[in-house]
């Protein structure tokens, strides 16, 4: 009854768990919709976002995100939003998804788990933002095989969703800027029509 119980409790929170997730992607594509601009433009910023939020360079994600966005001509409004990919929910599955990638493809020491996760933890937690940076250096200077690992195997985790959400962005997107470029049109046409039936009434009174 109790293994019943705690089986039942466990399938609970997982589908909490994916319910969670699916919301934070939902709340992203409605940000995505708001944005306007040229499709590709906007695309690729989304997926420079997206590729920077899985790799474990936390602290510095948006600053990254911006930067490459800067030099690969994105949307650095489109790529701040794309690093909001990694969150409290998706960080533990991207960073020890990064890591055992990275051991599969590249060789390397399969342990690390325990490391792992308490720089994940610390990464969740509301410290200091310099204190976070103190313990990352730490883990860094002790963990650096490890480190290595996840972040080469956390690459290679991240091209199918970068993408696939520069694709789904654009196809967004796309639909949003040829619905504004008709209505922007057909404004313009209406302006030429005002404007031309108001020289033609001039004409008359002439």
């Amino acid at each position: 009854m109790k293994q019943t119980e705690q089986k039942s409790s466990l399938s609970n929170e997982s589908i909490t768990y994916w319910n969670k997730i699916k919301k934070h992607f939902c709340s992203l594509l409605e940000k995505i919709k708001k944005l306007q601009g040229n499709p590709h433009y906007i695309a690729m910023g989304m997926a420079i976002g997206v590729f920077v939020g899985m790799t474990p360079t936390i602290p510095f994600h948006t600053a990254l995100a911006i930067a490459l966005a800067f030099v690969l001509r994105g949307s650095k409004p489109a790529a701040a939003i794309g690093v909001w990919v990694a969150n409290p929910l998706t960080i533990p599955l991207f960073y020890y998804g990064g890591y055992k990638v990275g051991v599969f493809f590249f060789g390397g020491n399969q342990g690390g788990g325990p490391d792992i996760d308490a720089m994940t933890l610390t990464l969740e937690s509301s410290i200091p933002f310099l204190e976070k940076m103190v313990l990352i250096k730490r883990f860094l200077s002790h963990n650096l095989g490890v480190a290595c690992m996840m972040l080469a195997g956390s690459v290679v985790l991240a091209v199918i969703p970068t993408i696939a959400s520069y694709f789904i962005t654009r196809k967004l997107v796309a639909g949003t800027y040829t619905s504004v470029k008709v209505i922007s049109k057909a404004r313009h046409i209406k302006q030429d029509i005002n404007r031309q039936s108001g020289e033609e009434s001039d004409d008359d009174i002439a």
